[in-house]
């Protein structure tokens, strides 16, 4: 904005020539929500007259989304924070990691503007604050919802919007409720207008993300089905991809739900729902809300109706107090559910959590690690049998990754990673069809048909 002046109205007309803001390097780590804050904040900067660096060496000012969900997560935080310290520039911290443990980020960089997940509506002023060679903490949860915000796509054929912040759970092992609190979800009409707006950007895969999609509704009267209905009614070209929901809220809504998925071909048939443990026991130690029933009715109740739909689960390895019985009904459940997916982590006390606290009940490292790799073993074995599935599937799939190789997803989301030899002209976005020639643990491998 020009700055009113005493000029003569005809010195005033004469363009006045501004030097451009400098460029800002933005790297983002953890989870769909956290990428999207990373994405809203370049747009805010972008609006605000920087420009979003392509490589690190060029920004004047880093800027780093963090993640603090797990121990080893937290361990590259620290690495990077400590790397772009050592850079000279002034570096901004914001995400998880400075709202849940400031005084970590403090005492790695005591120079560093702080920005919390709920507060990136003041990227803008702590950027600029620290280019100045300020210092500005903005840790304060804004009353604003992070939808309908400026954003700079790391994907332009991805639309990462989040439907809501916070969750109701109280997980014992979990640092995210400290760093983004209780639930706040946002409307179901202003989410429609972020996904309108987004396809007709060109975007083709809709991702609805939170801390947790389960208990989206719950402090406004309404729930995850009737928004998956509202958005399914969208028009254009695109497909939704549901992110991760507890299973402590699935039995209220789960025909309902079923019933979405199978009537609704813009759904991804795709279910990303963490059990962590396979024990009953262990469950309630960590305070999880749910049963190995609740998770195994919801696995049975989508794949009775549809019988390839991804299952996505997540499972916590040598959590306090897990014994070779507790581990055992885990590969238990494993095998019956036959998850397509399992995320494992090792479990890692996080600052500020009630487990951290319980000193006595460790599960040795070296246990820990066993059992990880006992799992993992299991989880290639089932996810090889799920892939097998769709050998010689002929389909389309949309081409949302060019790198290496060309990968694409299926209406299950599955990745198919075409042949290169028979690709021709391909572009991101692109609809294909295929046909699948083999797999692996990870994905289908296909050809284009012609």
């Amino acid at each position: 904005m020009l700055r009113r002046s005493l000029k003569p109205a005809l010195i005033e007309s004469i363009p006045v020539l501004r030097r451009s803001k400098p460029k800002v390097w933005v790297e983002a780590y953890g989870c769909s929500a956290s990428m999207a804050d990373s994405e809203m904040i370049s747009g805010l900067l972008k609006g605000a007259g920087y420009e979003i660096a392509s490589k690190q060496s060029e920004g004047a000012l880093n800027l780093i989304v963090t993640c603090s969900v797990k121990d080893t997560t937290e361990h590259r935080m620290v690495s990077r924070i400590k790397a772009m310290s050592k850079s000279g520039k002034p570096l901004v911290v914001a995400g998880c990691l400075p709202k849940a443990d400031r005084a970590k980020v403090e005492s790695l960089n005591s120079l560093a503007s702080l920005l919390g997940p709920h507060s990136i509506e003041k990227a803008v002023d702590v950027v600029g604050s620290a280019l100045a060679g300020g210092r500005l903490v903005a840790l304060e949860d804004s009353v604003a919802d992070k939808v309908n915000i400026p954003r700079v796509r790391l994907n332009p054929m991805v639309s990462i919007v989040e439907i809501a912040s916070g969750c109701m759970s109280e997980c014992t092992f979990c640092q995210t409720k400290i760093a983004k609190g209780w639930l706040r979800s946002y409307r179901i009409g202003d989410i429609m207008r972020q996904i309108k707006a987004d396809i007709n950007a060109g975007c083709k895969e809709v991702w609805l993300a939170s801390t947790d999609n389960g208990c989206y509704g719950k402090d406004m009267g309404t729930d995850l089905v009737e928004l998956l209905r509202a958005c399914c009614s969208i028009e254009g070209d695109f497909k939704i991809r549901l992110g991760m929901m507890n299973p402590m809220y699935v039995p209220e809504m789960l025909n309902r739900m079923v019933d979405v998925f199978y009537e609704n071909e813009k759904l991804f048939r795709f279910l990303h729902i963490p059990v962590e443990s396979g024990s009953d026991r262990v469950l309630r130690k960590m305070k999880r809300g749910h049963t190995t029933k609740t998770f195994l009715d919801a696995v049975q109740a989508f794949r009775s109706k549809i019988p390839e739909m991804t299952i996505s689960t997540d499972v916590i390895v040598g959590f306090p107090s897990e014994t070779e019985d507790d581990f055992k009904e885990t590969l238990d459940l494993v095998e019956r559910a036959e998850p397509d997916i399992v995320n494992i982590s090792r479990y890692s006390a996080r600052p500020g959590t009630e487990a951290a606290k319980w000193k006595g009940m460790r599960v040795s490292s070296q246990v820990a690690k066993e059992r990880s790799e006992r799992l993992h073993v299991l989880a290639k074995k089932v996810a090889k049998k799920r892939n097998s599935l769709w050998q010689g599937w002929q389909g389309e799939i949309i081409i949302d990754e060019m790198g290496k190789v060309v990968q694409g997803r299926n209406y299950a989301y599955k990745p198919v990673v075409v042949l290169s030899s028979n690709l021709g002209k391909v572009s991101l976005g692109d609809r294909k069809r295929v046909q699948v020639y083999d797999f692996s643990n990870f994905s289908l491998k296909a050809r284009i048909v012609i």
